[in-house]
């Protein structure tokens, strides 16, 4: 069987790409096809694999700002030439699932959730801060791509939804029936449990939708100690406002010693509304109490 796979794009790590390697590891061999690809922003592992971005890779500053070449997103994904394959596997949380197949390849999404800044637009912008001018100027564009999002989730032969809310939201937006499965979680952490000491914990990429603020402002009226393991365009933001309780440790790429952080603190704290959400269940699986928004995949996973 000859599989492809799709992913939106690939200039982060988080919860997404963790899902991914676990696809890798599962189809070595599948090429993987995304819009645009910083190797600096991933694992060194990333750079063995067969990753073939689309053109947008080669204009200049995209990498930063990639947001003002959103209008182009549908281009890309539509010009990859998938051939050939008997099955492609999209992981998508906006444009991949509109990649054109043939009438003989089967394509199953696995949708992580319809695209936000589309979808749910007004929090969307409060939360990134887009002026008024910005806003006017981004309606003709957003309404094209909504039609063309809606469109695109008709050449999709099967969606997979990663928790009832987004099962809900495909439902909503595309009016597609999915299948649920939840994403890949690995529970025997090697790490002895422990007994937790006088700081609680916050694992995060630090951007907008991930309602770090909530957390800290919540924790400068406490007082408590709070440790924030990540890092994103936020932290300059976040760390202004936090008060001498809150540290910042920045993004670790040793998973024991994040997983070492979770075993020995108070209690884990998820702050916003999450698509799944895999840190909480980390936290768990070391034996730590979760304080969750009681919103999106939180309300499928937080015991």
């Amino acid at each position: 069987m000859r599989l492809a796979l799709v992913v939106s794009w690939l200039n982060q790590y988080g919860g997404a790409e963790r899902v991914l390697e676990v696809l890798h590891d599962m189809y070595p061999q599948a090429p993987i096809y995304t819009s645009i690809y910083n190797p600096k922003a991933l694992p060194e592992r990333y750079r063995t694999w067969d990753i073939r971005p689309s053109f947008l890779n080669r204009l200049p500053f995209i990498q930063r700002h990639h947001q003002p070449f959103l209008p182009f997103y549908p281009l890309a994904f539509e010009s990859f030439d998938l051939r050939g394959y008997d099955v492609v596997l999209s992981l998508t949380s906006a444009f991949g699932h509109g990649v054109i197949t043939p009438a003989e390849t089967r394509h199953i999404c696995y949708c992580l959730t319809p695209a936000r800044f589309l979808w749910n637009y007004h929090a969307y912008i409060e939360r990134e801060g887009v002026g008024r001018l910005a806003q006017w100027a981004l309606q003709p564009f957003l309404k094209s791509l909504r039609e063309w999002d809606c469109l695109a989730a008709q050449r999709v032969d099967e969606f997979v939804a990663i928790s009832r809310t987004v099962q809900a939201r495909i439902w909503k937006v595309y009016r597609r029936p999915s299948r649920l499965i939840y994403p890949p979680v690995e529970t025997r952490l090697d790490v002895p449990l422990a007994e937790p000491e006088d700081y609680y914990l916050i694992v995060s990429r630090l951007v907008p939708y991930k309602r770090i603020d909530l957390a800290v402002q919540a924790f400068n009226r406490l007082g408590f100690p709070l440790r924030i393991i990540g890092d994103g365009r936020d932290r300059a933001t976040l760390e202004a406002m936090a008060a001498p309780n809150i540290q910042f440790l920045g993004y670790i790429a040793d998973d024991h010693a994040v997983r070492a952080q979770m075993a020995r603190c108070r209690a884990f704290i998820f702050p916003g509304e999450e698509d799944f959400g895999i840190a909480p269940l980390e936290a768990m699986a070391v034996g730590r109490p979760v304080i969750a928004y009681a919103a999106g995949g939180a309300l499928d996973t937080i015991v």
